[in-house]
């Protein structure tokens, strides 16, 4: 396959995972993007400016994750090997349970798609997206909203990676409170207990089952409910502690919140704008020199790409 364009952007969408219950199932994409461009050369050159998040961390060269996750879908895609100028605009916190890794990923498929000349609108091209990311990253609860958008569960079904996206409510508001601290997924995994009680699984089969009809309703008494956790949150508490306190406070405050993803970031949601309440009750709890606030739409269209 030859190139169909030599220059592609896409915007991807920062998400959150869990949700509370739905441990490495549910996502949810926000309205809050990293914008990619990428230039195929026909050297084999490679060139990387990066702005914002991760500026001063991330590598400038074949390493970088959106890099690895192009020339992988370039190969699917049977693209031709080419060089590259790329310019990442950087929104999304690194390390901080907004789908940072995910995002980077599903940016280097879709730029792969966009150079190929992949029908974005088309069910079949996110699928093929959806499919190479998924396996690439691991875990598709993260890759999968990226991709889609608004709400989605996923899960690996032997050699295929699934999700189903539901609709979310107009209404429906979320806020992201972001530290000044970082926590990677491995740490937050290895937290886990082999086992965990009856009880407790049974707890979030019932709240997770409710949890679509919490989004697509925009019902603040189901949205407490449905983002109640007793799976992961407990057991990776003493590696967060301010956020498992953030959590513990906004929901003894009436407001459904939870973990973002497996690091420290804190996910609200309600089904009105309460910005101004939230930053007043908060700023009583927390010390907002470490802590940033953030009040997000849902995102419900996911990834973009844009021939240049």
């Amino acid at each position: 396959m030859v190139f169909a364009t030599s220059r592609v952007r896409v915007d991807v969408p920062a998400t959150s995972a869990n949700l509370g219950p739905g441990f490495d199932t549910c996502g949810l994409a926000l309205g809050f993007y990293d914008t990619i461009s990428v230039e195929a050369l026909p050297t084999d050159t490679i060139h990387i400016e990066i702005f914002g998040e991760g500026k001063d961390t991330l590598p400038r060269d074949e390493r970088h994750l959106i890099v690895k996750a192009l020339r992988t879908a370039a190969e699917e895609f049977d693209l031709p090997e080419f060089g590259m100028r790329m310019k990442a605009y950087n929104r999304i916190p690194q390390s901080r349970g907004m789908g940072s890794s995910a995002s980077a990923i599903v940016a280097g498929v879709s730029l792969a798609a966009g150079l190929a000349g992949l029908d974005s609108s088309a069910r079949e091209t996110r699928d093929a997206i959806f499919q190479i990311a998924a396996r690439l990253e691991g875990h598709p609860d993260n890759v999968a909203p990226a991709v889609y958008g608004g709400m989605t569960v996923s899960w690996k079904n032997e050699e295929t990676f699934c999700t189903q996206q539901y609709p979310v409510h107009e209404a429906m508001n979320a806020w992201i409170f972001i530290p000044d601290f970082e926590l990677s997924t491995q740490e937050a995994r290895q937290a886990l207990p082999a086992t965990v009680p009856y009880a407790d699984a049974l707890m979030n089969v019932s709240r997770v089952a409710l949890l679509p009809a919490a989004m697509a309703l925009a019902d603040n008494n189901l949205l407490f409910e449905a983002t109640v956790d007793t799976l992961h949150q407990q057991y990776r508490a003493p590696l967060m502690k301010p956020s498992a306190d953030l959590v513990h406070f906004l929901r003894s405050q009436g407001y459904a919140s939870a973990i973002s993803g497996a690091e420290p970031c804190v996910l609200a949601l309600h089904d009105s704008d309460v910005t101004d309440s939230l930053h007043n009750l908060t700023a009583r709890f927390l010390d907002m020199q470490h802590w940033q606030m953030v009040h997000l739409s849902i995102d419900r269209r996911g990834v973009q790409i844009t021939a240049e």
